[in-house]
């Protein structure tokens, strides 16, 4: 499975004949290919070209003599093969935005409503256009309001949009926009619960609390979050309607409870949230009458809503200050 789009740098000399030799040659022979101009200026001192294949792949390749850079979503010519691989921070700016700007003209012809929310289609670019997940994640987006049961596409789009163009995460941006995947097949448990932790993210940011994502400990185990000298874990239920719990107090306590034998278990004084955003009206209503108790503390049990409004209540005395929820 290939993996979000990254930039592969060659340090070799390249020029348009080589270009069509080993690039478009080869991708021609493959499925049809053909070499065209950029859309938008090549970045200064550079020579650039877009090749289109006729299965719908593409790739853009710039050159200045001294090096190069190949992003695509489709299969790498042999020539590219040995070369490295880096992320868009991590190439020279001029060279990483005009790639940007072709990614995201080309979001715009297949998928314009994505575009109108454009922190969110920039972050996201990694994986909107990548070889295996271009289709599964857009249309998790479109299809499933980014894991909100009863809103609009518009209404889920917005919600992660107003939370992306804070910068919140703009320095982590391939790592969490990466967790979003990269396959053919739409898991849609998968997809929502990664979404979780981009809602964890906003309630920390939104209580004025700095932290930092995919934190690698000692231990082998990677918690989600870092805050000050606290770890925290997010898990997200599915919905009663889709687990063999038929009741969403009992989806709450099996999905927190099987953290108590993993991450928890090695790091028992991190904080989890558990992120109920999956659950409709009237499941969350179970909650909200009972506020079951759960084994592990500090535990926050919430849910977002669309609108911005964000319920819940925990268990436990939390580490930090956390007043971007509404506690009941």
């Amino acid at each position: 499975m290939a993996g979000p789009l990254r930039f592969r740098y060659s340090t070799e000399r390249w020029n348009e004949g080589r270009v069509r030799d080993q690039l478009l040659g080869p991708l021609d022979e493959r499925f049809g290919a053909r070499l065209e101009q950029p859309w938008f200026p090549a970045p200064d001192g550079y020579g650039a070209r877009r090749l289109e294949m006729d299965n719908g792949d593409f790739a853009l390749f710039c050159w200045n003599g001294q090096d190069a850079y190949w992003l695509g979503n489709t299969e790498t010519p042999q020539a590219l093969w040995r070369t490295e691989k880096y992320d868009f921070s991590e190439v020279p700016y001029a060279v990483s935005r005009w790639g940007e700007r072709e990614l995201l003209a080309r979001l715009e012809l297949v998928d314009p409503w994505l575009t109108e929310y454009d922190h969110l289609a920039w972050f996201f670019l990694p994986v909107f256009l990548s070889k295996d997940g271009r289709d599964s994640t857009r249309d998790f987006f479109a299809e499933h309001s980014a894991g909100f049961p009863d809103a609009t596409p518009d209404e889920g789009l917005a919600f992660f949009d107003r939370a992306l163009r804070t910068g919140m995460l703009d320095e982590h941006r391939y790592t969490m926009a990466s967790k979003l995947g990269t396959s053919h097949g739409l898991d849609l448990g998968r997809m929502a619960a990664t979404m979780g932790e981009f809602t964890v993210a906003k309630l920390l940011h939104d209580a004025g609390l700095e932290f930092e994502p995919e934190v690698q400990l000692d231990s082998g185990h990677a918690l989600d979050f870092r805050v000050g000298d606290h770890l925290v874990e997010v898990t997200r239920p599915r919905p009663p309607t889709r687990r063999a719990t038929g009741t969403a107090i009992g989806a709450l306590r099996e999905t927190a409870g099987a953290k108590n034998s993993d991450q928890l278990r090695a790091h028992p004084d991190a904080t989890l949230f558990v992120d109920c955003s999956s659950f409709r009206d009237d499941e969350w209503a179970q909650i909200r009458g009972e506020k079951p108790s759960l084994s592990h503390e500090p535990t926050v049990v919430f849910r977002a809503r669309p609108d911005g409004r964000v319920e819940g209540y925990h268990v436990g005395e939390l580490p930090f200050d956390l007043d971007s929820v509404e506690w009941f």
